[in-house]
């Protein structure tokens, strides 16, 4: 009867840390540049969630000689999550192996960056469909941008007669309004960053001062939003053999959200990400295995990713689409 080897049960460091490496510098991935990681020890598990409504009322009372003072209290409710572990793998035949030109080739390491480009679309893929889309916050009803304004609609930011630093302005206000936090990051797909960097009200603004260009830093300064993010990560939609249909994931859209610093208890965030790191040698949720395929005669690489991403403030996010035509 066939047994697992110490391979099958080892994760494999060096592996890791080429895979680690590849994910620091993947700058077009913001999945991890937003909302804070929670390191958590079971896949699943409960938390507790505060009404912030107690926390922005006053109860307090004139109190007359004798008497007790006014009451006041709080309630919370429990969400839970549950970290699905996410995997892929690539198969490195002997064959293949042997007949690779090295040192110029390196199957392993190529595996590796496969497996790990594949998984971080994939959590980013999550990430979009969890936080990035409409009908998902309530800070205000999903703005669109049209040719004209309307209720819930807004000059597309690439058009002549756009403002852009007033949109953001009254949403920002609005959101502090009724939570008391103001947003602090905005994400926007690479097009709407294109249509920005040539908006008219902002090349107004700058055309004494700068040499006109706008970028991303001085974006953030016009719009007050501490911290801008232009994710550029594109999907190849097609399945394999087919006619490549590769296009932006984030599109002509926009989210603005506060996110917290750092987690911690009643710290308030638009979203949370929990990391399943008691799954056994994983770094950050995240683990590289290879191991051996005999009936194959092959090696396999397999990357796994355990994470829940939940959002826990749907009033600290507002969604703008079809930012630009």
């Amino acid at each position: 009867m066939a047994q697992p080897t110490g391979s099958d049960l080892h994760v494999n460091r060096p592996l890791t840390n080429i895979s680690v490496a590849y994910m620091q510098g993947a700058e077009d991935f913001i999945a991890d540049a937003v909302f804070p990681s929670i390191p958590v020890e079971f896949k699943s598990n409960e938390y507790y969630k505060y009404n912030r409504g107690d926390w922005f009322r006053t109860a307090a009372q004139k109190r007359a000689p004798r008497t007790e003072s006014a009451g006041t209290g709080w309630s919370v409710t429990k969400d839970s999550y549950m970290c699905d572990v996410q995997a892929v793998h690539v198969d490195i035949a002997d064959q293949d192996r042997a007949n690779t030109d090295r040192p110029v080739l390196d199957m392993d390491r190529d595996g590796t960056l496969l497996v790990t480009r594949d998984m971080l679309l994939r959590r980013e893929l999550d990430w979009v469909s969890n936080y990035f889309g409409k009908s998902i916050w309530t800070g205000a009803t999903d703005q669109k941008g049209a040719a004209t304004a309307a209720s819930n609609q807004f000059i597309q930011w690439d058009r002549s007669s756009s403002t852009p630093i007033e949109d953001f302005a009254a949403w920002a206000t609005t959101m502090q309004e009724k939570t008391g936090l103001r947003p602090n990051t905005l994400i926007i797909g690479q097009r709407v960053f294109d249509g920005l960097k040539n908006c008219d009200e902002f090349i107004e603004r700058i055309k004494y001062t700068q040499r006109g260009v706008l970028t991303l830093d001085l974006i953030a300064s016009l719009l007050d939003v501490p911290k801008v993010l232009v994710p550029a990560v594109v999907q190849n939609s097609a399945d394999e053999l087919e006619a490549e249909d590769i296009s932006f994931i984030y599109g002509k859209d926009a989210l603005l959200c506060y996110a917290a610093p750092s987690p911690g208890l009643m710290t308030p965030s638009a979203g949370y990400i929990f990391e399943w790191t008691g799954f056994m040698g994983s770094v950050r949720g995240s683990r590289m295995k290879k191991f051996r395929m005999e009936h194959l005669e092959a090696d396999r690489i397999e990357a796994e990713m355990a994470y829940d991403m939940k959002q826990v403030g749907s009033d600290l996010g507002i969604f703008m689409y079809d930012c630009v035509q």
